[in-house]
Formats: structure tokens, C-alpha cells, sequence
């Protein structure tokens, strides 16, 4: 049976004008494991995250565009486990996961197991409005984004040196990422036209095997916007989330069974702790309210509105 976990969440209420939501992983997070230094640029990153996506809102842009422009920044940062600075596979290989979806006509595209997109997150809306299909996977996504013009990176790019130390530290007996950080970056938003986005990028869990895949690439799971209900991207692992659908199942509890936001991001990761599940999830619904939602010691967030000035915290009792 799955012990109980503790939910911290925060959701606000509506507005009539734009609301971004980030965030950038859950886990233990705890501020002696953190560090000054480590705390300090983590909540820069967040703040520029937001910046990046509040601009476009500001200016009457999509949330699309917003989604997409804030989870860029996260990956190129080599702090978070997205883009550059991407778990190792078991091969010592970053294989990455990415996926983006628009609430009006619930357009999507995702791929996953990608080695040479800079930007998984622009190859997943590549994916989206250039091809009829929603997911592409490994050497056939790393071909259509080359083919498309996406930016390409070469290894070198990805890796850093301290997700290096982690996949040895596993590789010699460890279990770095067994409850500890799920480095996902995500956004959602809501836009002045009440159009509502959501995407999340990933390097998957350290050691990972057989071209593993979680959540977030795949569309329902960790992954999903409808105008209709809410726009949600989630966090945690993986493999529990796509059980329960969670980033769907949030939407239609506020859509079908007219929950409000924060009532169904918190039962949905409940739902998630009852199976033994850990993470949490950001959402944004069509009226404007926004927050998150998770059951791990913390994580990595930021929201933004139009009518109130940013939040950006990291730990559970913030």
C-alpha cells in the first residue's frame, strides 16, 4: 500500500487577462541539497522562463507562442533536466522527450528518444503544424526536424559535466533518481483571447534503458490543453502519471464533472500518490486561474498574470 504523501498546492482565481504557469521539475528539493548558489540561479532561471512567456502575452500573442518561448529558455539553461544538460540513458546517450499542445483545436505534436534538436520543444510543434501526425520517435523525429530546419546540436552541446558524475554515480551502484528529482520543465498559459497552451520538454530519468519513455511526450498523460477545461503539464514519475492520464483527467474534472481548477489538481495527484506516485503538475483554466499542485518535498515554479506581480518558489513550505 502507498504511504501518504503530503499535497502542497496554490491556485489563484480567475482574471480577464493572461496567466503563465512554469515549472521545472519535482523532487526532495530540500535547501541543504539545493545550496545558495544553486537556489539562487534556479529562481533567475524561472524568472526569465516567465519573462520570456509574459512578453508575448503582454502582447496580446498566443499562449502557443508563450508555452513554447518559456520552455525554450529552460532548455538551453544546463541546469534542469531538459535540452542542454539532459539526463544520460543507460548507453550514456541524452535521449529527449518533448511535447506541446494548443486548447482550441487541441492541435498537438510530441516527440521522443530525440538526440540533435536544440529545441525538442519547437521539433515537437514542428511536429504539430508541419506533418499530419501527433508523435514522431528516435532516428525518424532527429530525421524530419533536420529536414524541417530545426536546429540542430551535436552531443557535445548536451552534456555537462554533472549529469555525467550522476549517470556514474548510478552506473557504480547508486540510485540517483530513485524519489529524488524529476527535472521536467513545463509550461501552460491562458491568453488575453482565452485561448489556453501547455508543453512540457524532459530528459527522461538517469540510466534509463530501452528507450524508456514517460510522461511528458505523450499526449493526455503529462501533456494536454482543451479550452474546454484546462491546460496542464506535469512532473514526476512518469510512469505513474500515464496510469492515471493525469494531465487529461485534470481537464475533465473541471469540464465534465465542473470541479474547479485546484480542487481537480489536487485530486488528480492524489489519485497519483494513492498509486505511489510522485510529482505534481501546473495548470491554467479558460477563465484565468492558474497554479500547481504536487506531493514531492518540492518543485521548481512560477506563475505570472496580468494583474498581479510574479511568484517564484521552490520548496514545499514556500
Amino acid at each position: 500500500m502507498a504511504k501518504t504523501r503530503q499535497i502542497t498546492s496554490h491556485w489563484t482565481g480567475p482574471t480577464e487577462g493572461w496567466t503563465l504557469v512554469i515549472h521545472g521539475g519535482a523532487g526532495q528539493l530540500k535547501r541543504e541539497q539545493v545550496g545558495a548558489e544553486g537556489d539562487a540561479h534556479a529562481r533567475a532561471a524561472i524568472a526569465a522562463a516567465l519573462d520570456a512567456g509574459a512578453s508575448i502575452l503582454a502582447g496580446h500573442g498566443s499562449a502557443l507562442d508563450a508555452v513554447e518561448a518559456a520552455v525554450r529558455v529552460l532548455e538551453d539553461d544546463p541546469h534542469f533536466n531538459a535540452g542542454r544538460g539532459s539526463v544520460f540513458s543507460a548507453e550514456g546517450i541524452n535521449e529527449l522527450d518533448a511535447a506541446i499542445m494548443e486548447g482550441t483545436t487541441r492541435e498537438a505534436g510530441a516527440v521522443s528518444a530525440v538526440t540533435k534538436a536544440r529545441h525538442p520543444v519547437a521539433l515537437a510543434r514542428a511536429v504539430m503544424e508541419q506533418s499530419p501526425h501527433v508523435m514522431l520517435t528516435a532516428a525518424g523525429a532527429d530525421r524530419f526536424g533536420a529536414e524541417h530546419g530545426l536546429e540542430q546540436a551535436a552531443p557535445a552541446w548536451f552534456h555537462t559535466d554533472e549529469r555525467w558524475r550522476q549517470y556514474e554515480e548510478l552506473r557504480a551502484g547508486g540510485t540517483f533518481d530513485a524519489d529524488l528529482k524529476y527535472g521536467t520543465v513545463g509550461a501552460v498559459a491562458r491568453d488575453t483571447q482565452g485561448r489556453l497552451a501547455a508543453a512540457t520538454s524532459t530528459g527522461g530519468l538517469t540510466g534509463k534503458r530501452w528507450n524508456r519513455i514517460g510522461d511528458s511526450p505523450v499526449i493526455g498523460a503529462g501533456t494536454w490543453a482543451d479550452d474546454r477545461g484546462a491546460a496542464t503539464s506535469c512532473t514526476g514519475s512518469g510512469e505513474h502519471f500515464i496510469r492515471v492520464g493525469a494531465a487529461h483527467e485534470l481537464s475533465a474534472r473541471v469540464r465534465l464533472a465542473g470541479a474547479a481548477l485546484g480542487e481537480a489538481g489536487d485530486g488528480v495527484i492524489g489519485e497519483i500518490g494513492a498509486i505511489g506516485g510522485v510529482g505534481g503538475l501546473i495548470s491554467v483554466d479558460h477563465e484565468g486561474r492558474g497554479g500547481w499542485s504536487f506531493n514531492s518535498g518540492g518543485m521548481y515554479r512560477g506563475m505570472a498574470r496580468a494583474d498581479q506581480p510574479q511568484v517564484v518558489a521552490i520548496y514545499g513550505d514556500e
